[in-house]
């Protein structure tokens, strides 16, 4: 069980993730968290950079769809800034909301990645789908409640982890 919660990178940022090196992998489609992944908890609308990025990624022809357990109009609105499909309350961990994500990007698991801040919503629900997970650094950790608690045990996990070789970014506390 505890290799499902195993990211295969672990990097500071969505946009340290390099999409050229994503698709030299074979990775055609990207499953992208939103909160505190692609923006801080409830933020509104993508920074600057974050746009860049996801121009970078449709650049190297790599598609991508925001997978989010928030509302249908939280996620509606930010993906309009990004100009991406969306898929709202897909109960990350569940595997319904990842096999929804492929049929959006027309990928198989092998050739989709996901990237997100969580390891026991976006890491383990990619992880069982067979997908290249990226965890990344919390932009803040300003978050949900339910969240705030479950870090503490996310906490425990990454150490050991990292205890074991995986490569944690500076930024990562």
């Amino acid at each position: 069980m505890l290799s499902k919660l195993r990211p295969h990178l672990y990097l500071p940022s969505v946009q340290s993730v390099d999409p050229r090196l994503l698709r030299r992998r074979g990775i055609r489609g990207v499953v992208l968290d939103l909160d505190n992944t692609l923006a801080g908890w409830n933020s509104p609308r993508p920074s600057r950079e974050v746009k860049a990025w996801v121009q970078r990624l449709r650049g190297t022809g790599i598609g991508a769809v925001i997978l989010s357990n928030n509302g249908r109009g939280r996620v509606e609105d930010f993906a309009g800034w990004l100009g991406v499909p969306f898929i709202p309350h897909a109960r990350k961990p569940s595997a319904r909301g990842f096999q929804r994500a492929l049929s959006v990007l027309g990928t198989t698991p092998q050739s989709t990645a996901v990237i997100g801040d969580q390891v026991f919503t976006d890491i383990l629900g990619g992880n069982r789908a067979g997908m290249f997970t990226i965890l990344v650094t919390p932009l803040t950790r300003h978050e949900f409640l339910g969240t705030r608690a479950v870090r503490h045990l996310e906490d425990v996990v990454l150490h050991h982890f990292e205890r074991s070789g995986l490569r944690v970014p500076s930024s990562a506390g």
